[in-house]
């Protein structure tokens, strides 16, 4: 699990974790709670564990949908580079310029 605390992690990496957190804690909570007895309780605990399955669908659906689009564009640019190989070496060459330059200036 990454360390919470740690400022030099972006807020995206722990967007997982708190997801898979949150799922685990509703299902503990569903699992748990509750007057089995009640209703009202029934119902709850059905619609909480539909919108649990729900939210679960859209982000595994989601990640994949990401996983898809950034092979897709590796597949592009190595397309690319092959088709026009000094262009792949000049874009690179001007990548490593300016993040040289930038490094220097510190």
């Amino acid at each position: 699990m990454v360390n919470q605390t740690d400022p030099t992690q972006p807020d995206e990496t722990h967007v997982d974790d708190d997801v898979q957190l949150l799922s685990e804690t509703l299902a503990e909570v569903l699992a748990y709670s509750g007057d089995k007895a009640d209703q009202k309780y029934v119902e709850l605990k059905t619609r909480a564990q539909i919108a649990l399955d729900e939210v679960k669908s859209r982000i595994s659906n989601a990640s994949d949908n990401y996983y898809y689009r950034a092979k897709q564009a590796v597949y592009r640019a190595d397309d690319y580079v092959q088709e026009n190989p000094w262009h792949g070496v000049g874009i690179g060459a001007s990548v490593g310029l300016v993040l040289g330059l930038l490094l220097a200036r510190r």
